[in-house]
């Protein structure tokens, strides 16, 4: 699962993870994190998601990191926005009012970029990498947050045996194991969304679970 494949997913249309509307999730449990207006807030592997928009309807300064060139202009074109764009040693960077995306690799952060952030939202991140890659994300984006940080993390967990990803399963045991040393991951809310989902039925799911975590720096 290496970055040309998201790259060709994006070039060739088949975005069906894209949606078309903010994540419900997202608006229910991202008031329980309490951050104060103007919090830099992470949003990884980003995509062109909605949510980064209401994300920055709350106040905050809006941080999406995005390795397909092609979804970070599609953002700012369909959502009116006029970018300025900047470069840096970790890529192309786009602004308009507080969102700023950055085209790049998110293994390409630094700890300055990092560390500024005071709250996070993975809804796609996590669950778009490969077990082997899971770990090393992880400690790279989350061990190095703000020392304070907050955050909201969005996984999915089914029978890996009955669908390749991604979108992975990645259940509560391996949520812990990934965030214990620099984390803590509190479970809000286990959801079955199976009959809502019905194009994972069609790939032969017979159950699929949402799951909602708080996130906390320490342990």
């Amino acid at each position: 699962m290496d970055a040309d494949f998201w790259l060709a997913r994006w070039e060739e249309g088949a975005t069906h993870f894209h949606q078309q509307r903010v994540t419900p999730l997202l608006q229910k449990y991202w008031p329980t994190l309490a951050l104060p207006a103007g919090s830099k807030v992470l949003v990884p592997l980003c995509g062109k998601s909605l949510d980064m928009v209401w994300l920055a309807e709350q106040g905050h300064q809006v941080l999406g990191v995005e390795l397909a060139e092609v979804a970070v202009q599609q953002f700012f074109s369909e959502n009116a926005l006029d970018p300025v764009i900047s470069q840096s040693a970790v890529g192309s960077h786009y602004r308009a009012g507080n969102i700023e995306i950055i085209c790049g690799d998110i293994f390409a952060l630094d700890d300055a970029v990092l560390g500024g952030c005071l709250g996070a939202y993975d809804r796609a991140a996590l669950v778009a990498l490969p077990e082997e890659m899971r770990a090393r994300y992880a400690a790279h984006v989350y061990g190095k947050l703000a020392r304070d940080y907050r955050g909201l993390l969005l996984t999915l967990d089914y029978p890996q045996t009955q669908m390749p990803g991604p979108p992975f399963s990645v259940g509560d045991d391996e949520v812990q194991r990934l965030f214990v040393g620099h984390s803590t991951a509190t479970l809000l809310s286990r959801r079955d969304i199976l009959d809502k989902e019905p194009k994972f039925a069609e790939r032969g799911l017979k159950q699929l679970d949402t799951l909602v975590y708080k996130l906390a720096a320490g342990i």
